[in-house]
């Protein structure tokens, strides 16, 4: 990942404006330049995986304009040849590097061709004007806060705006921000009507389409590396990533040293697909001496995304402290498409597809802000192949009637899309747990008890009726809340509201986010 962060006025010091983006030079340790831009201010941290040599560098100047992006654009080579044919030249190998000339060409309507992850700042010399914008489902991070004087201040994690904003919010996914005003470009959940493809076609195109998306996302100028839960969806990218890979793919998992329920599927799938397979174990004081620093790195007190962080965070810490693996893919945005173990509950298609798109238009604020700040925050690069735009749109097409779980199983046409000898069955079939549960119970547990220790009955009642929006309702979320606000005071509404299950829907009425406590967990725990 990189960092990127802009000023658009000019109250805020270059003193101000260095200490606050420092806060994220851990998602681009490489290199680090910050320019003037009129009244303004702009800044990128680089972390190198594509055009490694310097030229590499941002911003990205051309005819009075500079640019500043963290982002991912898949098949760049074919636009960047195109351009070279209108007569652009470029002098590095990154992909970013073609967002200027992309934008001499096509204006805003640019944001919308690109098959991209992406937050990017544009500045024009000759107005002095901004353009902002970030990709359609908010898989690359972008927040913005006003200053003192009223200016627009963008950055791509929260903590760079403390102190220099007031409110902060995230940008929104799919649009773009001009003249003072944010516009859509791409809703993803938008669908113009459902796909008329049969069982077959739909079951195909699953398939082809999201080898399509872990394919693109193998290229890189920097070793890839790969998560490896032991569930469905993880289990799925690598094992495509290994037919696709010349020499065996490097995948990892993480378990607690007591009752790992994903290290034994994880190792299945791993001598199945012949990776080089590593292991990370954790224990209790581990999860615990690194809540406080997980709950800061995140900026969120939501339950289920700090419970679901610890794992992850622990294993990329290892990864960039033991490898030379810049770039990880992930399994993430699969539940969102194809359903939760709640959603087995949607009492119709229609409330499957409108949860879906809740989902969706919400993710970048849970399980994609996770996975970001999980990996970004130990020098990584993540990639998210079921956030692959093409996919992402196809499967929001099939009619939700198909994708209700009608079968006994849930994520049934993912499951037959690859039907066959990708995966053993055993993990192919298997019930789907939750990650935070999948790492040990125990750890969910140990969270829950230590909550227990911090506050007493009166102090928990007390705690709680200091908070209006999103009110902590047990110990371990008071915790949380309690973190969140010693780094992040009175920025709650940066997160929507705790992620649950629909409570509406019968079944689903619980307290704690996590799919152990539905009765139609089963066998998802063992």
């Amino acid at each position: 990942m990189c960092t990127i962060m802009a000023s658009t006025g000019s109250i805020i010091t270059r003193e101000e404006f260095e200490t606050a983006f420092a806060r994220t030079k851990y998602r681009g340790p490489d290199d680090t330049r910050i320019e003037s831009t009129g009244k303004g201010i702009m800044g990128f941290h680089r972390l190198s995986i594509m055009g490694l040599t310097p030229e590499g560098m941002q911003p990205f100047e051309l005819n009075g304009w500079k640019v500043i992006c963290n982002g991912e654009i898949y098949g760049f080579e074919k636009l960047k040849r195109e351009l070279i044919e209108k007569g652009y030249t470029f002098r590095s190998g990154s992909d970013c590097e073609i967002i200027l000339p992309l934008f001499f060409e096509h204006g805003t309507d640019m944001f919308a061709m690109l098959d991209a992850e992406f937050a990017c700042v544009l500045y024009n010399g000759e107005t002095g004007e901004y353009i902002a914008a970030r990709d359609p489902i908010g898989i690359r991070p972008l927040y913005y806060g006003y200053d003192a004087a009223g200016d627009i201040v963008f950055a791509s994690e929260a903590k760079s705006l403390l102190g220099i904003t007031g409110r902060i919010m995230p940008f929104p996914p799919g649009h773009y921000w001009e003249k003072g005003e944010f516009v859509s470009y791409h809703d993803v959940t938008e669908v113009g009507g459902y796909s008329s493809d049969d069982a077959d076609a739909v079951f195909r195109n699953i398939r082809e389409k999201l080898i399509e998306g872990v394919r693109k996302r193998l290229v890189a100028d920097a070793r890839v590396g790969f998560l490896l839960s032991g569930g469905l969806d993880s289990s799925l990218v690598c094992a495509i990533a290994a037919r696709e890979s010349d020499e065996p793919i490097k995948t990892f998992s993480v378990g607690m040293d007591i009752d790992p329920i994903d290290l034994k599927y994880a190792r299945t799938v791993a001598d199945y697909i012949k990776s080089d397979h590593t292991e990370v174990i954790m224990t209790r004081q581990d999860v615990l001496d690194a809540l406080e620093e997980v709950i800061y790195l995140l900026g969120t007190y939501d339950i289920t995304t700090i419970r679901a962080s610890m794992g992850m965070y622990l294993m990329c810490k290892a990864i960039h402290e033991t490898t030379d693996i810049r770039v990880i893919l992930t399994g993430e945005i699969s539940d969102e498409l194809f359903g939760y173990k709640y959603t087995d509950f949607a009492p119709s298609a229609e409330e499957f597809q409108k949860e879906a798109c809740k989902r969706m238009r919400e993710l970048h604020m849970y399980d994609v802000l996770r996975a970001d700040r999980c990996i970004s925050g130990n020098s990584l690069e993540g990639r998210v192949p079921f956030g692959d735009l093409d996919f992402v749109r196809y499967v929001m097409s099939i009619d939700p009637e198909m994708k209700l779980n009608k079968y006994g199983k849930g994520k049934y046409l993912l499951r037959k899309a690859f039907e066959g000898d990708y995966l053993p069955d055993e993990i192919l079939w298997r019930e789907k747990a939750a990650f935070s549960d999948a790492v040990g119970h125990s750890m969910v547990d140990d969270l829950k008890a230590y909550a227990e220790t911090v506050y007493t009955d009166e102090e928990f009642e007390e705690g709680c009726r200091k908070y209006e929006y999103a009110a902590p309702f047990t110990k371990e979320s008071l915790l949380y809340r309690d973190i969140f606000e010693k780094y992040y005071p009175g920025q709650a509404e940066m997160i929507v509201d705790f992620w649950m299950p629909n409570k509406e829907w019968e079944g689903c009425d619980v307290n704690d986010p996590s799919a152990r406590v539905l009765s139609n967990y089963g066998d998802s725990g063992k």
